[in-house]
This record gives C-alpha cells, structure tokens and sequence, in this order.
C-alpha cells in the first residue's frame, strides 16, 4: 500500500497561496505571488528531485492541477526528473467542476474523498503524492489521510492569503523524521502523522 506524502511550501506566517508565480492564484487580491522563486538554490531543487524519485502516483487540486498542467507537458526533456515523472505516472485531480483534463495520464475524482483516496493509496505503487494544492492538503489532514507531510518554510512574512493550517483544523500530532536547512535559508522538515497530541503541564504541584 502507498504513502500519502505531501509536500507544501509555506512562509513564516504560514500562507501557501501562490509560491510559484505573481499569476497563479490571485484569489482575495493576493499580490505576494512568486515568494518562493527567490529562494531556488541547488539545495533546494536536490531536495525536489529526492521527492520526485520515490513517487508513484499524484493527487492535486484544480488549480495546481491547472497550473501544473499549462507548465510540464511543455518540459519534454527525459532528464529532467519533476517532468519525467509528472507527465509518464497517474494523475488523479480531487474536482467537482473539471470535466476534460487534457493531460494525458489524468483521471478526475468526484466522490467521496475519504473512500476515493484510500483505494488510490492501496492500488499505488510508491508514494501518493500531494504537491501544493492547499485546499485539498486541508482536507486530507483533516480526514487523517496524510502519512507525511514535507514542510517547506521560507524565510519571508507576507501578512495575507490562503494558510494551510487555519481555525479549526484537526488537532495531530507528527513525528518529526528528518531535516535540512538550505543555503538560501528554507527550512526543510519532514513529519510522520503520529495520532492525537498529548498534553502535559508545567505548573510546578503544590507543596503539602
């Protein structure tokens, strides 16, 4: 059975929204888009190509979906590790609304997200992988459907947009496996789900 494995850049004050360019999502009139670019080092793309090489299968939202799939079909070059795999391995896009995906590969999944995603990860051979897509990493954490989690925190404070872990979200608990810090700065920590948290105090016992 695959892992489910996601891999989310976020910046300090925890937004998600639109690392890769000014135009890829200007939802609520987001103008930080592309605060990741900056911060592209070979330290950086190491640890990408490291992803890239244990996948079997990826899950993404519409819109990174969209955006992914306006980019890699272009990339035909067999060396470059992220394109090879994104067009040559199944594509699954959780949408209500996408009807005619034309990337080749690409299956849509409309249904009960929870039941849809543990026969993806059971049939995967490899990682299930989740790049960006914040709403649908949103879901999942919250339907305990993630088995990994890379987080990606970038040394920049934006002040608004869309956050990955907001209000009300499930209370997990990880287990941390392994990190860096890159030259540029980003720091890359990795995270087992490891149930609920546990909670103790501080508060020194009263003296008989």
């Amino acid at each position: 059975m695959g892992r489910l494995v996601l891999t989310t850049f976020i910046t300090l004050d925890g937004v998600y929204q639109a690392p890769g360019g000014p135009h890829e999502d200007t939802r609520d009139g987001f103008e930080h888009g592309g605060w990741s670019v900056p911060y592209g080092d070979e330290d950086f793309g190491r640890f990408v190509d490291e992803v890239f090489g244990r996948v079997g299968a990826f899950l993404l939202g519409r819109r990174t979906y969209q955006i992914f799939a306006s980019h890699w079909p272009k990339t035909t070059d067999p060396a470059d590790p992220v394109a090879a795999k994104l067009n040559a391995l199944p594509k699954y896009v959780a949408s209500t609304t996408l009807t005619d995906p034309g990337w080749a590969g690409t299956t849509v999944i409309d249904g009960d997200l929870a039941k849809e995603v543990t026969a993806l990860k059971e049939r995967t051979d490899g990682e299930l992988q989740v790049h960006g897509s914040g709403a649908l990493a949103g879901s999942l954490l919250a339907l305990d459907l993630v088995d990994t989690v890379h987080l990606l925190t970038f040394p920049v404070v934006l002040g608004a947009g869309r956050r990955l872990f907001t209000e009300g979200a499930l209370p997990t608990a990880f287990r941390h496996t392994g990190g860096r810090v890159t030259a540029a700065g980003v720091s890359i920590q990795s995270y087992d789900l490891a149930g609920r948290p546990e909670y103790g105090s501080y508060e020194l016992p009263e003296q008989a």
